[in-house]
């Protein structure tokens, strides 16, 4: 499957989560919870990508880091 890196997940005011992905701009998913919004994102970033590939567009090379940062 696709990896891309992805924005930390995060609650919303309507108390479901949402993540999205910073190199595929408009990849976004959501769930009610954490682990429910990680499985959406997995399929929503083998989605965009098989529909870049279907569209013949060139898949951008991932370019966000993350990383915790200890305090």
């Amino acid at each position: 499957m696709p990896e891309a890196p992805v924005s930390t997940r995060e609650p919303t005011s309507s108390g479901r989560w949402l993540i999205k992905s910073p190199d595929l701009p408009g990849c976004v998913a959501t769930g009610k919870t954490p682990a429910e919004v990680t499985r959406a994102m997995q399929e929503a970033i083998a989605m965009h990508v098989q529909g870049i590939l279907e569209d013949n567009l060139p898949v951008p090379e991932p370019r966000a880091l993350a990383e915790y940062v200890a305090v």
